[in-house]
């Protein structure tokens, strides 16, 4: 034992005595997690100075479009302040903005648009995000939740948006700031609701599909989405799922049954993303959210659900703003750059 411990120690002041490198210096850009900041290896590679060890990947956060770099002279790793203190500075403050003027805001639908359905936002994404916000107004509009959005653009989505409109804008923040919200429960009563659930629950018992999960319907704040597979289903069936739909119309055809039995509701019928659609009041559709927009002169629309019957279709059409169809999250970044980015 006493062998084991004198081994052990005299190993210990050797790594003790030997400095780290000089220099280690990180960028990290608008990411959730760690993960995704560093996700790119040829971004992380290009950054780490010649001969130095691999950085973990958790000893790094960062939030919205921080851009920072540390130098840390050569310490001891017996100081576990120091570890401390140079994560902070990483992580740095909030990033600011430079006046702009609100002649011009930019909005983004999510799925298709900034990502790809249902999946995280992109470093490059975010990049191109963050030079757009130094020149105007940016804002999301999405149909899902709160919590959906943050999940796919980050816990910090409120930081990354001058505005950020959930489930078509029927609940909005001007920054932190929450600036409206409204209920479907409160619109149709709970009657009427009721009997809007129970038929389409009913319906679902009649359907066979290639597989069926759990959650058919999630109630949120201002509307129903309603999925054939259940929003429980993985990435995989997800992507099936898609394919099948749009072979079969199974989305399309129950939009049509929903329409016939429910035409008094005052309700409308939105397809979007891959496996769901929507169910709101009719004018809660995503030009909702614009009239919380009437200082800016100039909106322009970037959406990927443009077609009749999509959810981007409302807005993309409006008079009121000037609309860009998109397939891709990298279709988004190409426009923005040739319309906003070329200077």
């Amino acid at each position: 034992v006493n062998l084991s411990f004198q081994v052990v120690s005299s190993l210990s002041r050797k790594l003790i005595a030997k400095p780290l490198p000089l220099t280690t210096r990180t960028v990290c850009i608008g990411s959730k997690s760690a993960n995704r900041c560093l996700s790119s290896n040829a971004v992380f590679r290009s950054f780490q100075p010649h001969n130095t060890a691999p950085i973990s990947r958790d000893r790094y956060r960062s939030r919205a479009f921080s851009i920072r770099a540390t130098t840390s002279p050569a310490r001891s790793t017996s100081t576990s302040n120091s570890k401390s203190q140079s994560n902070t500075a990483i992580m740095g403050e909030k990033r600011k903005y430079p006046e702009r003027s609100k002649d011009t805001i930019v909005l983004f639908d999510v799925d298709g648009t900034l990502t790809k359905p249902r999946n995280e936002v992109t470093p490059d994404m975010l990049e191109c995000l963050d030079k757009l916000r130094q020149k105007v107004y940016i804002g999301m509009v999405g149909g899902s939740d709160l919590k959906k959005q943050k999940e796919q653009l980050g816990d910090n989505v409120l930081d990354i948006f001058d505005y950020t409109f959930s489930e078509n804008g029927l609940v909005g923040y001007e920054g932190q700031t929450l600036i409206n919200e409204t209920s479907i429960s409160e619109f149709l009563g709970e009657d009427k609701l009721q009997e809007l659930i129970n038929f389409i629950l009913e319906y679902f018992s009649k359907i066979k599909l290639p597989v069926k999960r759990g959650t058919f319907i999630e109630f949120r704040k201002g509307m129903l989405n309603v999925s054939p597979i259940g929003r429980n289903c993985s990435q995989k069936e997800r992507d099936e799922y898609e394919v099948y739909d749009l072979e079969h119309k199974i989305r399309e055809t129950m939009v049509k049954a929903l329409r016939e039995k429910f035409k008094d509701y005052g309700l409308e019928y939105s397809i979007g993303g891959q496996i769901s659609f929507d169910v709101f009041p009719t004018g809660w559709d995503k030009t909702y959210c614009l009239r919380f927009l009437d200082e800016f002169k100039t909106v322009h629309f970037f959406g990927d659900k443009t077609f009749k019957g999509g959810n981007d279709y409302e807005i993309y059409e409006s008079e009121r703003t000037i609309g860009h169809s998109v397939k891709t999250y990298e279709d988004t970044i190409r426009i923005c750059n040739e319309l906003f980015l070329s200077e």
